[in-house]
């Protein structure tokens, strides 16, 4: 998999090897870059073309001259040496290996730790065959192909040397087995799910490098993209984290959880730890211990070493490559995350249980973080309780905007840990509920809801309990009153994010009942976030006008929150605005929260994130794009690997929009798919409609309007699971819809679709800021239809609503149709101008799509006023950047305007055998306006004569004539009337 330059190298080689020449390969890579697998590549190709391969494979240990090639000899029936010879003569067995490899392939494997004899013979045979000698007598051995894998890191220099200079002179064949693309490792999980032919390389194989040691499950969890990177694209290490079962939250802190299975696929690795001295194993388990980088003189300390034995057993570990150099100040790494893993998996209990203790004494004697110290309490909770779960909690609180699955299982095992009566149970209550948290960040939001349900159910008073002498006991409340705010909070967030927008509704205002009102002065950090949550509740639900009072109340009193609550009350007021349509308010609110939000560092915005997609949402509807796709990128990057699913996924969808109108289609459907997906890990339903759609749009325009009715009824299948009016999600899918269904043609399912979804003709259920634009694609739908009074009554709609925004894009959308709708009606030039405007409005705002398709809509309205070239040219423009962005919808729309137009105009050019019907050609190729407006203007009339007679501007009269005059030839009305004459019909 991903080896196709490799492999049509090697395939050269092997036929050369059949016209009698031989070859020297080096297979070079790092540890788990699949050396081995590319040797058996090439054993394999050699069996089936009925060449010899011998395989030899360098021993960890042993006695004795030659090891590699007596290994290989006793594995093929090789008996020895010539009678007579010395088993430790080179010169013998260099002959003996010639002959017995002559016409075939020798693969010697894990060269790089070969002992001097076997290595001094490989240089012999190295210098040998990669020589530009003459051939060999005919009484010579026949060449052979000599293939040696090795780790460079670890190769002798007298080894790198030969072979650097075999390659410089073009004697030997380098193939490098470096690190798999992302797409190699795609094609590579799916391999390992179909079982593999063991035993199928030729004689001594390695089959364990073929295939898997485990069956391997449907899913970890887990992207390819996302294994990938934490492979590093090495197929040896992206076997164990899968048999680990990866767990992207948890990494790099550890693999996965299942560590039975993990360690029965390393056992090449177990082998390199157990080859090494007793002091380097226990470096090595100390290093594994302490996790991350270290230093030498730390892991000789928890190894129970001295400091000079300390440092020669990390030497040693060195030069295994097992560790290596890690930034400054002489420390050391594992090589990969997983290897130190496996080390630590290997430990056995006294030891592991020692080490940590003695490491978290050292983290806490420097003033390490508390993450370093939970790390180490991790492993002691069940034998020092109560003492290292508090430690656990305090590095939870450190790690779970970053890490949130970690500070779930860290709050877990602290819960475990505490006892659940007596002074600890409002201590205890607290990590509950942050640990719901932790859960939701890293989205377990199912059962962070149970728990947090079991919070609010046993929320009362606790019953007495009898203390020892018999006197009642009853602990306190279960949950303080500020415990208890909070326990609402997060059990209406786990609803929401569930899309039980009703249930979350009524969660958070039965706990909004316990806050005084009017609202204090100061807010309490558990009060901010409850009405944070309540106002979050009502804009998902479309309901946020209800929230706004409340929200402008809570942002005037001070909040004990910190910055970062202010920031995100002050965010989702504006958002509000901004979604109601209140631009003139909500603008300059956006502009000033952008300040706050950039002002806080990552680690503080991290703790509402929230805000950031908040943030970005509503400068997508203020059409600030730049600003929109910096924010959310924010906040994508902060929700890396496992946490914030639910977040990552609205930032996702976000920034799809904005890829989609940026011409970016292949990333816009790449990111829709991953919102999709991550939506359906997390169980919000409504997110995963949106997503869709929004894949649906993006493929419509990627892939032309013959896949057009297969995106819609990908769209149309999302959408059905949708009850209607259920607020925003809903009402942005059913919007992506209709377009999807008026780009594919269905122009009446489009309107069925917006009325419907939207709440009827006004569209009342539609976000004021996106329904000029939705009004005009029901104007465009409705006139498709043959409905021009409705359009025209949708389109005054459109504008007024337009007017109150006053944002350019919405008034571009709404130009658009109305040029539309002038075109109908034969008012050309009128509606040239409103394309044009419309145009040049989508190419200012970044939407290279949108000023296509309005280019490619003019075109006719061009032909018309300027003439048939200055439509092609427009066409050109628009299809060059159609092409460009990948908007093939576009491309064939352009295609088929270029066509139509070729037909209008060609019986105004062609012969006519007589000049009555030529005349009566022409005529036909004008509208039926501009027809009645020559046959006045024959007549004798004045431009503002036929302007009051037909109800028309003074302007629309003289570009309807303008357009008669370059139809017909002619250049003034003399000649108009003249041409026209006797043979104008009727």
């Amino acid at each position: 998999m991903g080896r196709e330059a490799q492999s049509a190298r090697l395939s050269q080689v092997l036929d050369g090897l059949e016209r009698g020449r031989g070859a020297v390969v080096e297979i070079a890579g790092e540890p788990g870059a699949g050396k081995t697998q590319l040797a058996c590549w090439l054993a394999e190709q050699a069996g089936r073309r009925g060449l010899p391969v011998i395989w030899a494979r360098a021993p960890r240990a042993g006695e004795g001259p030659f090891r590699v090639f007596r290994d290989a000899a006793g594995r093929t029936g090789l008996t020895g040496l010539t009678e007579g010879s010395d088993p430790a003569d080179p010169a013998a067995w260099y002959e003996l290996i010639r002959q017995r490899a002559a016409g075939g392939v020798l693969l010697v494997d894990e060269l790089h730790r070969a002992d001097p004899s076997s290595l001094e013979l490989a240089l012999r045979l190295i210098r040998s065959l990669s020589s530009s000698a003459p051939s060999p007598s005919p009484s010579s051995p026949s060449p052979f192909v000599l293939v040696l894998a090795h780790r460079p890191r670890q190769s002798p220099p007298d080894l790198l040397e030969a072979l650097d200079l075999g390659v410089r002179t073009a004697g030997i064949v380098r193939v490098e087995a470096g690190p798999l693309d992302v797409a190699a490792v795609t094609a590579l999980l799916d391999r390992w799910r179909r079982p593999l032919a063991v035993g199928a390389y030729g004689a001594g194989a390695p089959d364990a490098a073929t295939a898997p040691a485990y069956a391997l499950p449907g899913g970890t969890g887990a992207s390819a993209a996302v294994l990938h990177t934490a492979s590093k694209g090495l197929p040896g290490y992206l076997r164990l984290l899968v048999a680990a079962g990866f767990d992207a939250g948890l990494w790099p802190d550890r693999a996965g959880g299942d560590e039975d299975r993990l360690l029965r696929e390393a056992a090449p690795l177990l082998a390199e730890l157990g080859a090494l001295s007793g002091p380097a194993r226990a470096a090595a388990r100390a290093a594994a211990v302490l996790g991350g980088t270290f230093r030498p003189a730390d892991a000789a300390r928890i190894a129970g070493l001295g400091a000079r034995d300390g440092l020669a057993a990390c030497a040693e570990l060195v030069r295994a490559d097992l560790v290596r150099p890690a930034g400054h100040g002489q420390r050391l790494a594992f090589r990969h995350p997983v290897v130190g893993q496996v080390a630590h998996a290997d430990c056995d209990l006294p030891f592991l249980l020692d080490a940590h203790r003695r490491a978290l004494r050292m983290a806490a004697e420097r003033g390490a973080p508390a993450v370093e110290l939970a790390r180490h309490a991790e492993h002691l909770v069940h034998t020092d309780g109560a003492a290292a779960a508090r430690v656990l909690a305090e590095g939870a609180a450190e790690t779970v905007t970053r890490a949130p699955a970690i500070a779930a299982r860290w709050l877990r095992l602290a819960l475990d840990a505490l006892p659940a009566r007596g002074r600890e149970v409002e201590e205890r209550a607290a990590w509950e509920l942050a640990h719901c948290r932790a859960l939701i960040a890293s989205g377990h939001i199912r059962e962070a809801r149970a728990l947090a349900h079991d919070l609010l159910a046993e929320g009362g008073p606790r019953p007495a309990d009898p203390g020892p002498a018999g006197r009642a006991d009853d602990g306190g409340a279960r949950l303080t009153p500020r415990l208890l705010l909070r326990a609402y909070a997060v059990c209406a967030d786990a609803e929401r994010l569930l899309c039980r927008y009703e249930e979350a509704e009524a969660i958070a205002r039965t706990g909004m009942a316990l806050l005084p009102r009017p609202l204090p002065a100061v807010l309490s950090p558990e009060a901010t976030e409850l009405i944070y949550e309540y106002g979050l509740v009502h804009v998902l639900r479309g309901t946020h006008d209800r929230i706004r009072p409340l929200l402008r109340e809570a942002a005037r009193a001070r909040t004990e929150a910190g910055p970062s609550a202010s920031a995100a009350l002050g965010v989702l007021i504006a958002f509000c605005d901004v979604f109601s349509g209140d631009i003139a308010r909500g603008a300059p609110e956006v502009t000033r929260c952008a300040a706050l939000v950039d002002a806080l560092p990552d680690g503080v915005a991290g703790h509402t994130p929230d805000v950031l997609a908040l943030l970005g949402c509503a400068e997508l509807y203020l059409e600030r794009f730049p600003d929109a796709r910096r924010h959310l990128q924010r906040g994508l990057d902060a929700a890396t690997g496992g946490a914030q699913k639910h977040i990552r996924a609205h930032q996702l969808l976000g920034l799809t929009m904005i890829d989609q109108w940026a011409g970016r289609l292949d990333g816009a459907e790449r990111r829709a798919a991953e919102a999709e997906e991550l939506a359906r890990a997390v169980g919000a339903p409504d997110v995963v409609t949106l997503a869709t759609a929004m894949r649906a749009m993006t493929l419509v325009w990627a892939r032309g309007r013959r896949y057009a009715g297969e995106a819609v009824a990908l769209a149309a299948r999302a959408v059905d699971v949708v009850a209607l009016g259920r607020g925003w999600w809903a009402t942005s899918a059913i919007s992506l819809l209709a377009h999807a269904q008026l780009l594919g043609g269905d122009a009446t399912g489009c309107l069925r679709t917006l009325r419907d979804g939207g709440g009827g003709d006004g569209l009342p259920q539609v976000q004021p800021a996106f329904r000029p634009s939705l009004l005009a694609l029901m104007a465009t739908a409705a006139l498709a239809g043959g409905d021009a009074v409705g359009a025209e009554r949708l389109l005054a709609d459109a504008e007024a609503d337009a007017g109150r925004l006053g944002l350019p894009l919405q008034w571009a959308c709404v130009h658009r149709a109305g040029a539309q709708l002038r075109s109908a009606r034969g008012e050309h030039a009128g509606a040239l101008e409103l394309f044009e405007r419309a145009a040049e409005a989508f190419r200012g705002g970044g939407l290279p799509v949108q000023h296509a398709w309005t280019l490619i809509a003019s075109a006719p309205a061009t032909a018309l006023v300027r003439g048939p070239g200055a439509a092609l040219d427009v066409l050109a423009r628009a299809e060059s950047m159609a092409r460009s962005c990948g908007a093939a919808l576009a491309v064939e729309e352009a295609e088929r305007v270029r066509a139509r137009l070729s037909a209008d105009t060609r019986p105004a050019l062609g012969p006519h055998p007589s000049a009555g019907s030529r005349v009566a050609d022409l005529w036909s190729a004008l509208s039926e306006r501009e027809r009645e407006v020559a046959d006045l203007a024959a007549a004798g009339l004045r431009s503002r004569q036929i302007a009051e007679r037909l109800f028309l501007s003074h302007r629309t009269v003289d570009s309807h004539l303008g357009s008669a005059y370059r139809k017909l030839g002619v250049s003034s009305r003399t000649a108009l009337a003249r041409a026209l004459g006797p043979a104008v019909p009727g």
